[in-house]
């Protein structure tokens, strides 16, 4: 029997596609015990812009949430989503933080670390692969799926091949702009199932109005498993609904063995949740349709939203159209990476410049200098001559993996942060962002010196500074 099994998303990149990543942990903490026992195989529910989110906008700790969701969840796996030698910032980090960072996310309470990089250059996921498997944790290789000339199934299934022979537990299909077809879906993971030994994960998103046809196809092809959102935070630029693919699964070799009426629990809970960020304004309708721009210009539903605030911004949103038809032309001059952050923002920035200023790279941003020279990894095609001549002039273009161009910078960092440590992790969420942790370091701090200020006559209080 091939049982389809489920990964459940509404704890990270259905609220993180639809709401910003602005769920509370004491929004999440009533449900889990019922998510414990719907017989998921994994929740996905930290990494990506959580980290940042909890730090930023919530004041708080992220370290917490994880140790909180892992007290209460007792039989699922806990699943994180990480940048590989990005971790969760926005740069890359050297070796022993990323090996650090991966210690403790498992020593925590994670149980699957998916990993990607944003070129799939496979040199970025080594570290990040080699720390998960020393740890004892489960090591997912993802691939960044994309669209291109040169983006076939060959390629995807040679990437997976590599990724394997790394050590990795799983292979996940990551398509973050909903850009897998159905039938394409079904070649892919038919290709892969014919030399992959480790299970097969599909990872979509339903802005292009794809999402569960591409899932059933995938699991005719004999997929493991698949990532879903509850249906009051699915559809639009998150993940297929659950309860619907359950239905559809029911009672063929497919079905999920997971139960209607349970998740129906689940469901009932987070309904008022999307009621009250609709009322908010926190949940915008534009994010909860089909955006078929998505399969024209191949431009996640993040990415087109950065380009018209880029345009506004400018005063140039006559310009949309041709902003548009501008990015395939900067992505194939920088050799078709796939659109994900940070190559999205990238590329998406230049396409911007370009034709706002009206000549091509007269304005070039230093991120797209140092994708050309290298510092973000291997391009899938080599970057032409002419355009590395244009970009970065006749500075070197580096061949080796970036992150041994970085020192070990994690007994710095400590140093650095000394003041406000309280436990091992807030030096890794100041590694990660440096002025947000500080912020919230400094609010936990003020949190805890509160008086009951009723107890106290007025000569006596003591405000913390």
């Amino acid at each position: 029997m091939a049982h389809v099994k489920i990964t459940e998303t509404v704890l990270r990149d259905a609220h993180q596609s639809l709401i910003a990543t602005r769920m509370k942990t004491s929004e999440m903490l009533p449900i889990l015990e019922t998510l414990d026992s719907i017989g998921y195989h994994a929740l996905e529910m930290w990494g990506g812009a959580t980290f940042d989110s909890s730090l930023r906008f919530l004041n708080e700790d992220p370290w917490e949430r994880l140790r909180i969701i892992r007290k209460n969840v007792k039989k699922t796996k806990l699943q994180m989503l990480l940048r590989g030698q990005n971790l969760l910032g926005y740069k890359h980090y050297a070796d022993d933080v990323v090996d650090e960072f991966v210690n403790k996310s498992l020593a925590n309470g994670i149980d699957i670390i998916r990993i990607f990089d944003a070129l799939n250059d496979t040199r970025n996921l080594s570290k990040s692969i080699e720390a998960t498997k020393k740890y004892g944790g489960h090591a997912q290789g993802a691939i960044s799926y994309t669209l291109s000339p040169v983006h076939t199934n060959e390629v995807f299934v040679n990437l997976a091949r590599e990724i394997e022979g790394m050590g990795a537990d799983s292979i996940c299909i990551k398509d973050m702009a909903g850009l897998l077809d159905p039938y394409t879906a079904y070649d892919l993971v038919k290709d892969l199932k014919s030399v992959i030994k480790v299970p097969i994960e599909l990872h979509t998103h339903a802005t292009s109005g794809l999402g569960s046809m591409t899932y059933l196809k995938a699991a005719e092809a004999g997929v493991d498993i698949i990532d879903t959102a509850i249906s009051p935070f699915a559809e639009g630029t998150s993940q297929p609904p659950t309860e619907p693919m359950v239905a559809a699964f029911k009672g063929t070799e497919y079905d999920t063995g997971l139960d209607l009426v349970d998740l129906d629990k689940v469901t009932e809970y987070f309904r008022p949740l999307r009621e009250k960020a609709i009322e908010s304004g926190l949940l915008d309708p534009k994010v909860m349709g089909v955006d078929i721009n998505t399969l024209m210009y191949q431009v996640p539903g993040g990415m087109l939203s950065n380009l018209v605030s880029q345009l506004k911004a400018q005063n140039a949103m006559d310009k949309f159209e041709d902003v548009l038809r501008e990015v395939p032309k900067v992505r194939e001059d920088l050799g078709y990476p796939p659109l994900v952050t940070p190559t999205s923002q990238i590329v998406g920035t230049q396409a911007v410049l370009n034709i706002v200023t009206g000549e091509r790279y007269k304005m070039v941003p230093n991120e797209v200098k140092q994708l050309v020279k290298g510092m973000y990894g291997k391009t899938t095609l080599p970057i032409k001559d002419d355009i590395i001549k244009k970009i970065i002039g006749d500075e070197e273009v580096i061949t080796c993996r970036p992150a041994d161009l970085i020192e070990n910078e994690l007994a710095k960092t400590k140093k650095d942060v000394a003041q406000y440590v309280e436990q091992d992790e807030d030096v890794l969420s100041y590694a990660m962002y440096p002025g947000p942790a500080v912020e919230f370091f400094k609010y936990r701090n003020a949190q805890r010196y509160k008086i009951d200020s009723s107890l106290l006559n007025e000569e006596d209080m003591v405000y913390p500074v």
